[in-house]
């Protein structure tokens, strides 16, 4: 008997997910903060050389990656706190922690520091463990390291400082990897990927990351005097769960950046991506001092269940369509 139709996920376990995304609900309606819905089809798309998106064919349209520009452009409206809870979509090779479709919570906080977001979003994993009726969600501790101190406790190298010719000597060291392209971020990543993420205790924020990862985030100085991306991964279970900025309101200096990751996508031979004029536009306007993050809803039910592949948390991922 054929039984390729049935869900991927158990009925007790979607259940379950309802109740985790109830309880999510609740804990921002609890603090405030305005659910609001933007489009999942726009004209423009992330320029991020690291993320791919789908656009539909003979269509100027793509597929949201994440709801970040239009939420933006809400903010400067003057729209106050925000989330929004949905469906995105990005072209990760399907495995037990990505699927091309997923569930996004992102959510930006008015008047917060990195720091006070970083609070937040632990005290939101803790709402959600606690629903999730696992003992050990009440007294999970959220350790928090800098990114350099990863690297030096792990690798013994200031990733801030180190040159390309450094990471890529560590890189053969340790990844037996010998390459001739790749670039100081692309280093970074395989490294921490590699090297640091299967050592990080079962929950943690990794903060303050190298100027070249800034994204949409500020530059600004850390305690030592170095220069440091003001943004934060949480990792729950070795697994990447949100990232968050303390938000870049500098349009000059964004378009700066997008037309970086446009010019870098170009030498790769990546596909185009057109500038967001609108929010560019938003912010020139001015957006209010924030920080935002995006969260992986479907890996936070994983790790608050004790899942470890996501096809058991969806009713019907990539694999069963």
């Amino acid at each position: 008997m054929t039984t390729h139709w049935l869900p991927s996920a158990t009925i007790q376990t979607l259940r379950q997910r309802a109740t985790l995304i109830a309880a999510m609900r609740h804990f921002f309606a609890s603090r405030d903060v305005l659910e609001v819905e933007t489009p999942a089809l726009m004209p423009t798309t992330a320029t991020d050389i690291y993320i791919d998106s789908y656009r539909l064919a003979d269509s100027p349209l793509f597929l949201q990656t994440s709801p970040e520009f239009p939420l933006k452009r809400l903010l400067a409206a003057g729209s106050g706190s925000i989330f929004q809870l949905g469906r995105v979509f990005r072209q990760d090779a399907p495995s037990k922690r990505h699927n091309h479709e997923f569930t996004l919570c992102e959510w930006y906080r008015v008047g917060m520091n990195l720091a006070q977001l970083m609070d937040e979003v632990e005290a939101l994993v803790h709402t959600v463990f606690a629903a999730a009726d696992v003992p050990r969600g009440m007294a999970l501790k959220v350790e928090r390291f800098s990114y350099r101190t990863l690297f030096e406790t792990h690798l013994g190298i200031d990733p801030h400082g180190a040159t390309l010719d450094q990471l890529a000597l560590l890189a053969e060291r340790e990844l037996e990897l010998v390459a001739t392209d790749l670039s100081r971020t692309d280093y970074l990543q395989l490294l921490l990927s590699h090297c640091i993420e299967p050592n990080l205790p079962a929950a943690c924020f990794i903060f303050d990351y190298p100027v070249d990862q800034a994204a949409l985030a500020r530059i600004e100085e850390d305690d030592s005097g170095q220069r440091v991306a003001r943004r934060f991964e949480l990792f729950l279970a070795g697994m990447e769960v949100a990232n968050g900025y303390f938000e870049l309101l500098d349009e000059a200096e964004q378009r700066t950046r997008f037309e970086a990751d446009i010019a870098e996508r170009a030498r790769r031979g990546y596909d185009a991506v057109p500038l967001d004029e609108a929010l560019l536009a938003a912010l020139a306007a001015g957006m209010p001092e924030c920080s935002g993050v995006a969260l992986g809803v479907d890996r936070l039910v994983m790790a608050a269940l004790g899942i470890d592949d996501i096809a058991d948390v969806i009713a019907f991922p990539q694999t069963r369509r």
